[in-house]
């Protein structure tokens, strides 16, 4: 803790004074944080750049402040945005390691028109490895989430609407797919059939950017039915 923002405990108990009820206490707690709620969740969404993950840091922020010594805390308003800062910042980082732990040879670079046959070769050789991969370690949702999101930059929302869960949900399937990819797990057998398949769809749409057939082969895979209209290539949220 800053100790510009506490002061030291008194060493003993006032005469004649009492220690305020422990409800009176929260009340305050709880008053002081909703003060500064709007501000915190202002920092929290500009660093991570997320509602979601900003909405998860002030709650961790509020689970802070209620184990806080409130009573050395010199300036409660100073010292809740340095804690949002703090685990915001926190989250930025470990998303960043995560990304770069996983990044790999299971999403390939879209195709490039003018390359020439041998690079082509090489490029779908590659794809047919990624793809591999993808479906010895994954679940097929977790597949389709993570192929949408961080193969094309798709939407939370609009993977929600093509896999039919929610926001959240959508989330937790990337973060979980993520770490399969970070771990070395036992491979998932992989069915030829349903490997071209998916092979063919993932190239197509990384040649012509019409991601509706990807879309429904995903949807597909996972047993699940996929909605009408494709998201160009390359969209992000």
């Amino acid at each position: 803790m800053n100790p510009q923002l506490t002061r030291a405990r008194p060493a003993r108990k006032i005469p004649g004074t009492a220690p305020r009820p422990a409800a009176d206490e929260l009340g305050e707690a709880v008053s002081v944080f909703v003060r500064a709620r709007p501000g915190l969740l202002r920092i929290a969404h500009r660093i991570t750049g997320d509602a979601v993950e900003a909405e998860d840091i002030l709650q961790e922020a509020w689970v802070r402040w209620q184990g806080t010594d409130r009573a050395v805390v010199l300036n409660p308003s100073a010292l809740l945005r340095t804690t949002t800062i703090r685990l915001a910042v926190n989250v930025v980082q470990s998303a960043r390691r995560r990304q770069e732990a996983c990044a790999g040879p299971w999403l390939p670079e879209s195709a490039d028109h003018q390359a020439g046959p041998d690079t082509v070769a090489e490029r779908q050789d590659a794809v047919e490895r990624a793809v591999r991969l993808l479906m010895e370690t994954l679940t097929p949702r977790q597949r389709a989430v993570y192929v949408l999101r961080e193969g094309f930059g798709y939407p939370y929302a609009r993977i929600s609407e093509i896999l039919h869960v929610s926001d959240t949900n959508a989330r937790q399937q990337v973060f979980r797919a993520q770490e399969r990819l970070a771990q070395n797990r036992r491979p998932r057998p992989v069915d030829p059939i349903a490997h071209r398949r998916l092979v063919k769809a993932f190239l197509a749409a990384a040649r012509s950017g019409d991601l509706l057939p990807l879309e429904g082969v995903l949807a597909a895979d996972g047993a699940l039915r996929p909605a009408p209209g494709p998201l160009p290539c390359g969209t992000s949220e």
